[in-house]
């Protein structure tokens, strides 16, 4: 009977603590939407009054200022951010050009206001350069989040499938103004930002992983490495998947190795990964798992080692990661070759798929890539690697080497 008590008290508690988590992520998704609505809005309001002529030079820093004053504490609105609420609302507001109008937003009417809204019709003036209308009421609310969706699926872009309209609009509310505002200061085309977008919601990505994913072009970058998948990968569905888990180069610019003009060593190169191994990780994607470095097989009564391994949730499957200095040579995957099909037989488990190889090298030569892979069995891939430390070439012999620079200080 006690031990059907504890049962009980377990489920009870499983229960509630999930109900407790779904209502705080409902919460906070509703906030976030929330948020969007009225700094879209207000976005809207400053854009239509500052770039038509009717409010001065500075009046954005004085209706900050003044908020500050009437909001203690209010945080978010500061001159810098209601401009990037301008730009939000403006970039978006290109792509949306036949869109019916916005009946939310600050709206200035005669209408009775709803219990929700915030009425500013006695507000103090806040200078000679806020300029309008002295007996024009105006109202303040959050639109309504379906009234972006709206906005978003007249978008004028190349016409898709009606579920993936709706998930671009599901996305575009799913994630921070911050992500937003980085997205639209670091990219140029629709596209591109609906895929930043996008993977910042399914993929959970902070404002820091957003940031490094800007930086080493992913966009342009995802599905472009050079490889072997096509004849090597039967499954459709496992390949596009493998094309789209690799990248052509990795941006390690977290890795600070010395002499900067010279190849670093392998061995040196592979500690700095080891020691910096979650923005590795976060260089190679959110479905990576680090299994382990030096990874010793035996065959033969001979010990192998893989450089660097991992394991792939989405691909189900073992991921070997070879680095070499300088440019990739065509016996490498020979090599590679090799350990893929001593870790199909020695390591990989019956439900998962056939272990994938990436050569990790300095530079690689694409006519040189494509006859290698010729007549390989196993799936690879060769990318680059770009470190923090290197020196564009004019500027290389200015500054002393590192020994110089030790006896110096």
């Amino acid at each position: 009977m006690e031990q059907q008590s504890i049962i009980n008290y377990s489920q009870a508690i499983k229960a509630i603590k999930s109900a407790i988590l779904q209502s705080r992520y409902r919460a906070a998704a509703l906030a976030n939407r929330e948020m969007l609505s009225l700094y879209y809005g207000i976005g809207k309001f400053i854009s239509e009054n500052s770039r038509e002529g009717t409010w001065g030079t500075n009046t954005i820093e004085v209706i900050s200022q003044q908020l500050q004053q009437e909001l203690p504490g209010l945080r978010g609105f500061s001159a810098s951010n209601m401009k990037r609420m301008r730009q939000f609302y403006e970039t978006w507001n290109e792509n949306i050009p036949n869109r019916p109008l916005i009946t939310g937003g600050i709206t200035n009417s005669n209408r009775p206001l709803a219990t929700n809204e915030i009425e500013d019709i006695n507000r103090p003036t806040l200078s000679g350069d806020l300029k309008v209308a002295e007996n024009k009421e105006y109202a303040i609310r959050p639109m309504l989040s379906g009234e972006i969706c709206t906005d978003l699926l007249l978008a004028n872009r190349q016409a898709v499938s009606d579920d993936l309209e709706n998930a671009e609009w599901k996305y575009f509310l799913s994630i921070g103004f911050s992500q937003h505002c980085e997205i639209l200061a670091k990219t140029k085309t629709l596209d591109e930002r609906l895929f930043y977008i996008q993977k910042c919601a399914t993929e959970f990505w902070s404002y820091r992983s957003l940031q490094y994913h800007l930086k080493s072009d992913l966009f342009h970058k995802q599905g472009t490495l050079p490889n072997n998948f096509k004849a090597t990968i039967s499954d459709i569905n496992l390949r596009q998947k493998a094309l789209l888990s690799f990248k052509d180069e990795y941006l390690l610019d977290y890795i600070n190795i010395e002499a900067p003009y010279d190849e670093p060593d392998e061995r040196v190169l592979e500690t700095a990964i080891v020691n910096n191994i979650k923005n590795f990780i976060l260089s190679l994607g959110k479905d990576f798992s680090f299994i382990g470095n030096q990874y010793r097989m035996i065959i033969e009564e001979q010990e192998y080692f893989i450089d660097l391994l991992f394991f792939n949730r989405q691909l189900q499957c073992l991921v070997a990661i070879e680095l070499k200095r300088g440019e990739f040579k065509p016996e490498y995957l020979g090599k590679m070759n090799f350990y893929l099909s001593a870790l199909d037989d020695l390591v990989r488990l019956p439900h998962e798929s056939h272990s994938i190889g990436i050569i990790l090298c300095k530079s690689q030569k694409q006519g040189i890539v494509e006859y290698a892979f010729r007549d390989m069995s196993k799936p690879m891939g060769v990318a680059t690697y770009n470190l923090s430390s290197e020196l564009p070439e004019q500027y290389r012999g200015i500054l002393p080497d590192s020994e110089t620079l030790k006896q110096l200080l």
